[in-house]
């Protein structure tokens, strides 16, 4: 996917966690203003969780909203840049090649367990914030807790995968930048010169979804980072263009397990915590 100039490098130098030891490293990030980072791979994989604030992680092909309490998994040797939206406090665990065998092939957003946000309080702790050669029998097994809960963490719907049909990512960047597009799938094909039926088959082989699902999908990760900014649930509602609040408050609790009014009090007192 397409960024805007970065104006930050990433929290460790992609050199450095490639050419240190260890079976885990670890990173913290704390900022108190919009940060976005270079776009940049390293040979282990990223975990990225956010304590407070919320982040955005632009990939090649994805876009992935990561809300507090959730994390992302980014593959080894798979390009990605961060964004930061406002003041936001951040973990961030870099897993060795041998260690990611288990763990998704793909980026993916999950939510964090209590035993995963425990384990990995602890291994940031270890000297030189883990970047360990010769790990204690103890660290090993920290380290053990940490790849399990990641590789069976459930995966969650901040995810929008963009297809790369010139045609089909023409719609699709219009519909990400403004998801309340009202425009219905054959007027996005007349508009894109499609037929409408290559467009249908085309959107679900390339992007997993269907055409409505993937604009669902476009909605909900906007209207996660609307509420996490302070925006009231009716406004979030009327700017994706619901007509009604209660479809707004049922495709959100339907696809994030809580009501939007819930989440936004949530990411309210995770940012109020020290």
């Amino acid at each position: 996917m397409c960024r805007m100039q970065a104006k930050h490098s990433p929290v460790i130098d992609p050199a450095r966690v490639d050419a240190d030891g260890g079976p885990l490293l670890f990173a913290a990030l704390s900022s108190g203003d919009v940060r976005m980072t270079a776009t940049h791979s390293h040979a282990r994989g990223q975990a990225i969780g956010a304590l407070s604030g919320l982040l955005t992680i632009s990939t090649e092909r994805e876009r992935l909203v990561v809300p507090p309490g959730y994390a992302i998994w980014i593959p080894p040797h798979h390009l990605h840049g961060l964004d930061a939206h406002g003041p936001v406090s951040a973990w961030s665990a870099y897993v060795a090649p041998a260690g990611c065998a288990a763990l998704p092939a793909q980026p993916q957003v999950f939510q964090v367990s209590g035993l995963l946000r425990e384990a990995v309080l602890r291994a940031s702790a270890w000297p030189a914030a883990g970047l360990m050669a010769a790990p204690t029998p103890a660290q090993e097994r920290i380290a053990a807790v940490i790849l399990d809960e990641l590789s069976a963490a459930p995966r969650e719907q901040l995810v929008l995968t963009m297809p790369t049909d010139r045609r089909l990512l023409k719609i699709a960047q219009a519909l990400a930048a403004d998801p309340a597009d009202p425009r219905s799938l054959n007027e996005w094909a007349g508009w894109a010169a499609i037929a409408p039926r290559t467009l249908t088959r085309h959107f679900v082989s390339e992007t997993g979804l269907s055409f409505s699902d993937w604009r669902q999908r476009a909605r909900l990760m906007r209207a996660v980072e609307l509420l996490a900014a302070g925006h009231a649930v009716t406004s979030v509602a009327l700017e994706l263009g619901y007509d009604s609040l209660s479809a707004f408050i049922a495709m959100f609790r339907r696809e994030m397990g809580v009501a939007p009014g819930g989440f936004a009090a949530s990411h309210a007192a995770a940012l109020a915590l020290p």
